[in-house]
């Protein structure tokens, strides 16, 4: 009995343990915060399209992991019989991330983080179509809610009539915000189906890779094909671009490192904070108040993902 419990409290069973309590909800708080600047400093410069961002924010992520690669030893092209759902996945993520980026340039920044962050609803309807998993009733309802959010923030004239208050700029624009987000989050969705197809046959960093290698190009063709190339004006401009970049790399960091030692469904509740940070940087920094629609559709926004993350968590805990 003795070497027993010896055994049982040896320094090896120890390192195994998570290192502190409830560390993995702190980093899905900190990705939330800085996943949250990111979106307040893209909604503050001007003068810059929101393609050009993305580009700049793609080529610090590309240099920033080369280094994690030669050291991990990954390689540059994966495993061939990958190779194409790394290309997707590059190709969706980073397309996700300019339509977001062009989202929160044309309506207000709370709701274009509303809309992009009912993702987890369409991953589950995608990862029924695509990888067979289970699809119940409460996945359809919580779609429901998703689309009602969205209608909400959107407000259609032919549901709300012509005099739609409490926009930012034009309807023209805010619709087009909408239609952005929306198609951000579709792909932000499919990003993650193609991730768990891939599971961890690919190493993190060679998916983080081809996001920033196929986002760049793509975005240099578009800036290019859209006459839209400009440096930023010297000072605050060119600083906000690259906080722009480090933010992005840390808060996708913090979120890995969340997932690494925390369930997903946890992670994917802690992430609702992003919603609530969104609203309170723009009243503290945009000088702009929610109007009661949009609060209406963003509570129906998360509770909806909330229900989602609830179902998963509690699911994966009975198969344990």
């Amino acid at each position: 009995m003795g070497v027993l419990c010896e055994k049982a409290n040896s320094p090896a069973e120890e390192d195994k343990k998570v290192p502190c309590s409830g560390l993995g909800l702190v980093y899905a708080l900190m990705a939330s915060l800085f996943f949250s600047l990111v979106a307040l400093l893209v909604k503050k410069i001007e003068g810059v399209h929101a393609v050009e961002i993305s580009a700049i924010r793609c080529f610090f992520q590309m240099i920033f992991v080369i280094p994690l690669m030669i050291y991990y030893n990954t390689g540059f092209l994966g495993p061939r019989n990958m190779r194409i759902y790394l290309f997707l996945r590059g190709f969706l993520g980073s397309n996700a991330m300019i339509l977001l980026f062009y989202a929160v340039q044309q309506m207000p920044l709370a709701d274009a983080t509303v809309i992009m962050f009912s993702n987890p609803v369409f991953t589950a309807l995608l990862a029924w179509i695509f990888l067979k998993e289970r699809c119940t009733i409460w996945d359809v309802v919580f779609t429901a809610f998703t689309l009602t959010g969205v209608i909400l923030i959107a407000r259609p004239p032919f549901l709300f009539g012509e005099r739609v208050t409490g926009l930012e700029g034009d309807y023209q624009s805010h619709i087009k915000g909408t239609a952005a987000a929306f198609a951000g989050a579709v792909g932000a969705a499919c990003t993650m189906v193609i991730l768990r197809k891939m599971g961890k046959s690919v190493h993190y960093y060679l998916s983080v890779w081809y996001y920033a290698v196929i986002g760049l190009a793509e975005c240099v063709v578009m800036l290019f094909a859209l006459g839209e190339w400009s440096l930023p004006s010297c000072g605050t401009d060119r600083w906000i671009m690259m906080m722009i970049a480090v933010l992005g790399i840390a808060g996708q960091t913090f979120l890995t490192k969340a997932l690494q030692v925390e369930k997903a469904g946890p992670v994917a509740l802690m992430r609702t904070i992003d919603v609530v940070l969104a609203f309170i940087f723009q009243f503290l920094f945009l000088n702009r108040k929610p109007t009661w629609w949009s609060l209406g559709g963003a509570l129906c926004v998360v509770s909806s993902t909330s229900g989602v993350a609830l179902k998963k968590w509690i699911s994966s805990t009975r198969k344990t």
